[in-house]
Parts: C-alpha cells; structure tokens; sequence
C-alpha cells in the first residue's frame, strides 16, 4: 500500500508541517504551527481521513501552536507524541517564547513519549524509526521511513542549512555529531522533509550543504 504525504506551510515563521495517510485513510499529523489547523482539517475531511497519531518534532512555539487545537477537535482518538526531553515546553509555552508573538498558548500535555530506537506503527503499512537528533533543541526527534526512503526532520537540517543552536536547548557541537551520526549515513536518495524550506535529499546536503561537516 502506498503512504501519501501533504505538506503545509503556516505562521509568521513559515513552518512545514505534514499530514501522512495510507489506503485505509489511517492518518498521521507532524507538527502544528500557528495558523495550520483550519488547512489540514480540510485536507483530513476532503480525504476521509482518521488521525490518530500527532507527532511533534520539537517543541518551539512555531511547531506546536495549533496542537490544543487538534487535540479538541479529534478528542481522545488521537494521541499527541513528543520526546521526554522537549515536554517542559509544553507545561508552560509562553514562558519558553522565543520573542514576543501575538498568540496565547495554553499548556498541553502529551499522551506517549517517544525516544531514540522507538518505532511508531499506524496499520500494517507505516513504520517510523525514532531518531533522537538533539542539538536545536534536547529532544528534538526525526521520523525515518526506511522502506520508502523518506525522513522528516523538524529544524535539525534543511535544504542547504542546519538548524539555529543559539537559542535556549541548542548547541551547535550536538546538533553536528546528531547530523553526522544519524543523518549522513542515509542513503543518497532518501527523501528530507524539514521543518522550514524546501524537501530534499540526503546527497544533495551531503554534496552541498555549506554547514554539514562531512568526515
């Protein structure tokens, strides 16, 4: 069966995030940033889809916004992931801004957690491997497809860039030994989704990413 993959991009900071279905029209929801909800609502009921998991790469405001959003709406029927290390954001988000925005977040707690060497499973045909990537943030996390060659990444790598490590939880050392063990290795053909820009694949930021250390 095939795994079909609808990427969205919303809020002042231009943030990806992804709505992934199979044949059944069992659904996964990756990441939430503001202004994201009414659009992949849409998407979900145009398809038939049923979510059940919502996966959060990381938790900076403009990848968790919409989360209570979607928790309200889908009810208990869909379960909210993140990694340990990343929950504290959640427990209060407006203390953890990165800068003044014009949102009101409320706290959200997540139903599971999800740690490096986790596989997350929806139906027979959709199996993620849990990479524990920190280095933009502590728990920052990448969802691997192996069998189709396809990762989503949040803001550790990007089309041609990496992610910031001067914020709260980041540092640049992590993040490159996170890249360099876990991402590098891929094969070249391996399909990037980040959270910001444009997909890409592994040997195009292998060949060209100006800040990926290779070696």
């Amino acid at each position: 069966m095939a795994i079909k993959v609808e990427g969205f991009t919303n809020g002042p900071a231009a943030t990806n995030s992804f709505l992934l279905w199979d044949d059944e029209k069992r659904g996964m929801i990756i990441d939430t940033p503001p202004e994201s909800f009414g659009e992949v609502v849409e998407a979900i009921e145009r398809e038939g889809i049923t979510p059940t998991a919502l996966v959060l790469t990381h938790t900076h405001w403009d990848h968790t916004a919409d989360v209570n959003q979607f928790k309200e709406h889908f009810g208990d029927d869909l379960l909210i992931f993140v990694h340990p290390e990343d929950e504290y954001r959640l427990e209060d988000p407006m203390k953890h801004l990165l800068w003044p925005i014009p949102l009101q977040m409320e706290p959200t707690k997540p139903d599971r957690y999800l740690r490096g060497g986790d596989e997350l499973t929806l139906g027979d045909e959709m199996l993620f491997e849990i990479i524990h990537a920190p280095g933009h943030t502590e728990g920052s996390i990448c969802l691997y497809d192996r069998r189709r060659s396809i990762i989503f990444v949040g803001d550790v790598l990007f089309s041609g860039s990496v992610g910031r490590t001067d914020l709260p939880g980041g540092d640049h050392e992590t993040l490159m030994e996170s890249i360099r063990q876990y991402l590098l290795p891929l094969p070249d053909d391996t399909r990037v989704f980040p959270g910001h820009g444009p997909a890409t694949t592994i040997g195009v930021e292998r060949e060209t990413n100006p800040f990926v250390e290779v070696g």
